[in-house]
């Protein structure tokens, strides 16, 4: 190797040495991506296979049409994700985490009818979120051709289910609610949240406004703890 008059490299040779080693150090060891470029890719494929499931459907969606938009190639998406299933699973869980409400709101706080008000809103709002009506929407138009995608989706409603149904057996155990069956009572207050108003959100019918969507989540709340207190059954 030359070398300069005082026994070092030239300003050169300095040079080339520094050009060959910036990208090993971006990339790491053996050249592969570091970690934060590996998440940025992972984003990246998500991002485009967001955009095609939800603009174009299922069926029409292919992963050449993912590496195309992510601007990878095929190899490259198959090092992340074994299969078009398996990326709609993490696309639906990427959603549904975006939906989730901040850590730092309350939701367990106050009596029962304040938690469950709080509780209602915020699911109305998500459930009526444009990324959740799209997804409702492509879930209703192929589930017959593909009957596992509907069950990508379930995770969440599952969750709130076992989180109403455990703040109902609380008030059970505390004698201030009769229920046989809270479980079963956590999924028709679900369903009284939500069905209606994204039935309207999707075109069937005139979409809520924001006033009527709050008035919708407190009549659901009012309706479910005090509207059949009254009933009982005649004989026959």
């Amino acid at each position: 190797m030359r070398r300069s008059a005082g026994g070092g490299s030239t300003p050169r040779t300095r040079t080339k040495k520094a050009a060959s080693a910036a990208p090993a150090a971006v990339r790491g060891r053996g050249g592969r991506p570091s970690r934060q470029q590996a998440a940025q890719l992972g984003e990246r494929i998500l991002d485009a296979a967001t955009h095609l499931f939800l603009s174009h459907g299922y069926g029409a969606t292919s992963i050449e049409a993912v590496a195309r938009r992510a601007r990878i190639s095929k190899r490259t998406f198959y090092h992340r994700f074994p299969d078009k299933p398996a990326l709609f699973a993490a696309v639906v869980h990427r959603i549904i985490e975006g939906l989730r409400p901040p850590a730092d709101i309350p939701l367990l706080e106050g009596d029962l009818y304040e938690i469950l008000r709080r509780l209602a809103g915020l699911i109305l709002r998500a459930a009526l979120s444009p990324q959740a009506i799209a997804l409702n929407r492509m879930i209703v138009a192929e589930s017959g051709r593909f009957p596992r995608l509907a069950a990508v989706t379930t995770g969440a409603a599952e969750e709130a289910i076992r989180l109403i149904a455990g703040i109902l057996e609380g008030e059970i155990r505390a004698k201030r609610l009769a229920l046989a069956n809270p479980t079963f009572a956590a999924q028709q207050f679900l369903y009284m949240i939500v069905a209606l108003p994204q039935r309207r959100a999707m075109g069937f019918g005139a979409p809520m406004a924001s006033a009527e969507i709050d008035a919708w989540a407190g009549d659901v709340v009012n309706l479910f703890l005090n509207g059949c207190r009254g009933w009982r059954r005649t004989a026959r």
